[in-house]
């Protein structure tokens, strides 16, 4: 598979459209990013990394930290994080704070933000650092020791992060956050708000692709089990309420951030990652959906 060759029709085909979506205007230090940055990278189990454009810049990977999130819990806790959160898509936006309430404070998924409060405050109960715990553990998957949180992205989301103060605080009349909801929302602020690479997101993630095992390393993270549920999650209900678009169109299971990032994975071959600060109606990139669904095309691979 002649992957720089695809890489690069793909940028062509796709550069015009970077500047048709809007950025995450809603959070301040977003609204500053350029939105004609367009990077991507892919990374192969056996090794073999190849990227195109910013795909060595730095960006706000956003909801992409549930991933990673999501993985250290069910090493913390393993099943009885289900009975907690739930394994279906929402159906709706998501920060929607309707359905927590009409389904009692229980989230549908680990990746809408409400599940992905609730999987902090599994990891805070614990760990007594689940920040540093998490950037750690990213720095360790894709072996880069100064991947770091973007603080001047987290402040701005503590102070403008009101939807989002409200869902903890109705998990927690719930009783569905043990911790305070102060310090739960601090450490999920600091993970949306670390700052990492296409490149490096695409390694950080080859676990997925490789059964729960770090290929480089071969230190196991997951079980295979494990890493079949997390890709299950990832098609199902990773793209917020698009995920039907999203598998219908590029057919890999997928996360995607309002920083304009989607990482998504391809079992036993390969993960891959874009950026395009330019989001769709969902908070989904724009240029970055076209640009997997090209690649998907144009490779022939897919799940389906």
């Amino acid at each position: 598979m002649d992957y720089p060759a695809i890489l690069e029709d793909i940028f062509r085909e796709v550069r015009p459209c970077c500047a048709r979506g809007r950025v995450a205007t809603y959070i301040p230090e977003l609204a500053a990013v350029p939105p004609d940055r367009f990077g991507m990278a892919v990374h192969t189990v056996d090794g073999a990394v190849y990227g195109v454009g910013e795909c060595a810049e730095r960006f706000s990977v956003q909801s992409i930290s549930k991933v990673f999130t999501l993985t250290l819990a069910m090493q913390l806790a393993d099943e009885a994080l289900w009975q907690r959160v739930g394994r279906e898509p929402s159906g709706n936006p998501f920060n929607s704070l309707v359905q927590l309430e009409v389904e009692n404070g229980k989230p549908r998924n680990p990746f809408i933000n409400a599940g992905a409060l609730v999987v902090t405050d599994v990891i805070l109960a614990r760990l007594a650092d689940a920040k540093h715990t998490v950037r750690d553990f990213v720095r360790r998957l894709c072996g880069v020791d100064d991947i770091d949180f973007d603080l001047a992205v987290a402040h701005s989301e503590q102070r403008t992060g009101h939807r989002n103060k409200a869902m903890a605080h109705f998990l927690k009349s719930f009783g569905n956050l043990d911790g305070a909801p102060e310090v739960v929302l601090d450490a999920y602020f600091h993970h949306c708000s670390l700052a990492m690479s296409c490149r490096e997101l695409c390694t950080a993630a080859l676990f997925l692709a490789n059964g729960g095992v770090v290929p480089a390393s071969g230190d196991r993270v997951l079980s295979a089990s494990q890493a079949k549920y997390v890709n299950s999650l990832l098609l199902t209900c990773g793209t917020y309420d698009a995920v039907g678009d999203f598998a219908y169109r590029v057919g890999l299971p997928g996360k995607s951030g309002v920083g304009g990032g989607i990482l998504a994975v391809m079992p036993k071959r390969f993960s891959v990652c874009v950026w395009s600060p330019g989001l769709d109606e969902h908070g989904n990139s724009l240029a970055g959906t076209l640009a997997l669904e090209l690649f998907t095309t144009k490779t022939g691979i897919s799940i389906f």
